[in-house]
């Protein structure tokens, strides 16, 4: 059978994937898109979309725990776990299905399958109904990452779970070791706390959210302790024993080890890129540590390929992965885009309180030799956040003590994670304090606080 032809092949459907696709077919490329098990990938269906559905009921369960604080009466508070997964896999569901009307409208060509890369600029398709030999000068890779396994901690969906497994929960978790404090960790050990598990978090590094800045992980270390988490830095699991109801977690710190036993335990030490069994090493495409190595505009090295997203390295993020999909498909199609800036690009961590982060910590930015400006305000000098009985959090904006450029914002606290985007436009725009401190922000809002945190950088704030 002859191969099909198209000028460009995206092999993946998650959210690098089918972006990729759709701005391709938008500027007039014929387009195939190759996915081997769901429309929308792990974000759309195991990860960022169902995990918020999860965590956007807890947030409802923790309020109406609270009613009292708002002069509101609700009596035998409590919830149902599995009506809570059906409605996150609902969500999930609806926007799989968008994802394929998508492709349809744009008129990309879908193959469910398993794709391999035989040769240069070709692609082998293999499903239920055979195999399908597909031809382009340009494929995209963007078949992402998955969790990794330790060894010693695999998960088995029983007792030990991967975030698949935390999603779809077997059962609910009365006494809980979360492994790992990056965002997915930290975001399963709020949901699980906040429906009353006993719940330990172990980080290996020194502190919790490792990747954040030191006193923004410090103050939601504060606010998780304070919620009855135990939370175990500079810690590690050596191993887990099994049995039909519990796990024994084997547990180092500080050169000693103890035994200790959960009912559950999650797994989240990171993740592994998808690379094996596509046939990159026989085309020439570098891989380091499970993940194809790219310049700045996602490429290979090798003609006409091109990897994105996770599978292209950190940071490990679904809105990278989006845009990284339109850079790279302007490029195929002749355009100029800019390349995609990491410290450009926002972090959000979807827990309570919400931690947000765009640019360079303090630490950072002084071991890179900026001579540098911190300004800081607490939400408890915010009527806002007040009025919404949400008085815990703090905003911290680092500046370039001589140019004013705006080298990194941080925050913790209520809804954060919509805060954030306005210091990544300023960053973007390539502001400076002056701009920022000309800008007139609403009143009564949240976002009055980035202005303060501004002013007080500069001995200006107003109202703290």
């Amino acid at each position: 059978m002859a191969s099909q032809k198209f000028d460009m092949i995206v092999i993946g459907a998650g959210p690098g994937g089918y972006v990729a696709a759709i701005r391709g077919a938008q500027l007039g490329l014929n387009v195939a898109i190759v996915e081997r098990e769901h429309m929308g990938g792990i974000c759309l269906n195991w990860g960022c979309i169902p995990t918020k559905a999860l965590l956007r009921s807890s947030e409802v369960f923790h309020m109406m725990q609270r009613a009292g604080d708002y002069g509101l009466k609700a009596e035998s508070i409590s919830y149902d776990l599995d009506a809570v997964v059906k409605r996150s896999r609902g969500v999930a569901k609806q926007l799989n299905s968008g994802v394929a009307h998508l492709m349809k409208k744009n008129k990309v060509t879908v193959f469910m399958g398993e794709a391999t890369l035989p040769a240069k600029g070709r692609v082998s398709v293999k499903s239920a109904k055979g195999t399908e030999d597909l031809e382009a000068a340009n494929i995209v890779l963007a078949t992402g990452a998955r969790a990794r396994d330790l060894p010693g901690l695999e998960a088995d969906g029983k007792r030990v779970w991967t975030y698949k497994h935390a999603l779809q929960p077997p059962h609910m978790p009365k006494k809980l070791l979360v492994i790992g404090s990056g965002a997915i960790g930290i975001e399963f050990a709020s949901f699980y706390n906040t429906l009353g598990a006993d719940t330990t978090v172990v980080e290996v590094m020194d502190r919790i959210l490792p990747v954040e800045d030191a006193e923004i992980s410090a103050f939601a270390k504060k606010a998780f302790v304070k919620q009855g988490m135990t939370i175990r830095e500079k810690t590690m699991v050596k191993k887990l024993d099994r049995s039909k109801d519990k796990v024994t977690a084997h547990i180092e710190q500080a050169g000693k080890v103890e035994a200790q036993e959960f009912d559950t335990v999650i797994s989240a030490v990171g993740i592994v890129g998808n690379t094996e069994g596509l046939g990159l090493e026989a085309l020439g495409a570098k891989v380091e540590k499970t993940h194809v190595v790219t310049d700045s505009h996602c490429r290979t090295g090798v003609p006409g390929l091109y990897a994105i997203g996770d599978l292209a390295g950190a940071p490990w993020l679904a809105h990278k992965a989006s845009h990284e999909g339109v850079m790279v498909a302007e490029l195929i199609a002749g355009g100029k885009p800019h390349a995609v800036t990491p410290d450009a690009i926002a972090g959000c961590t979807y827990c309570q309180p919400q931690i947000a982060s765009v640019g360079l910590t303090e630490a950072r930015a002084k071991e890179q030799g900026h001579d540098i400006k911190v300004g800081r305000f607490p939400f408890i000098g915010n009527g806002k956040a007040i009025a919404l009985g949400e008085p815990e959090g703090m905003i911290k904006t680092i500046f370039d003590a001589k140019t004013g450029a705006l080298l990194g914002a941080h925050m913790v606290g209520a809804e954060v994670t919509e805060l954030i985007q306005g210091y990544v436009v300023a960053r973007q725009l390539e502001t400076t304090e002056e701009d920022l401190m000309q800008t007139v922000f609403p009143h009564p809002t949240l976002s009055e606080m980035m202005h303060e945190s501004v002013l007080d950088a500069y001995g200006r704030a107003i109202h703290f």
